[in-house]
């Protein structure tokens, strides 16, 4: 038999509704990427990197443990890009990084690796990877301090 405070917790946990997570609000999670943009007329189709700062907005009903996700779910995802080289799907550079035994640098993607897609990726792989208590994931993906893709 419970007590009334157990009680009183597993009420406040499944009576709270839906409630957001904000992960990297006033320090972004930062990662270090390089990409081209292939099919760009201008220098962004050349290789180069950037230092990506990235928020993440978690939108659910908190879990037996008492949060929307584990903050390590979200950083985890994120950091499979870190220190890595996004391509498009069928940019010779895959080849070139594979022929000189850096294959496993290379993420590949379906899309161009612009900031825009990088932000929707995240959220779709965050969606995935979350339990069924969540509703909605948000990723803002800032390139530069000029450029940053937000929903």
């Amino acid at each position: 038999m419970r007590t009334p405070t157990e009680m009183r917790e597993t009420d406040l946990l499944s009576d709270a509704g839906e409630r957001e997570l904000q992960v990297g609000e006033d320090r972004p999670i930062r990662i270090s990427s390089g990409h081209r943009i292939l099919h760009h007329d201008g220098k962004c189709s050349r290789p180069h990197g950037h230092n990506y700062e990235i928020t993440v907005r978690v939108v659910g009903e908190l879990t037996e443990e008492g949060w929307v996700v584990d903050k390590g779910d979200i950083t985890s995802v994120i950091s499979e890009w870190d220190h890595r080289f996004l391509l498009e799907e069928g940019d010779p550079l895959i080849e070139a990084f594979e022929q000189s035994g850096d294959g496993d640098a290379v993420i590949v993607l379906e899309h161009p690796p612009t900031a825009e897609v990088m932000a929707a990726l995240l959220e779709q792989r965050l969606l995935e990877d979350f339990p069924d208590t969540v509703s909605d994931v948000s990723v803002s993906v800032r390139e530069t301090s000029e450029l940053c893709a937000a929903p």
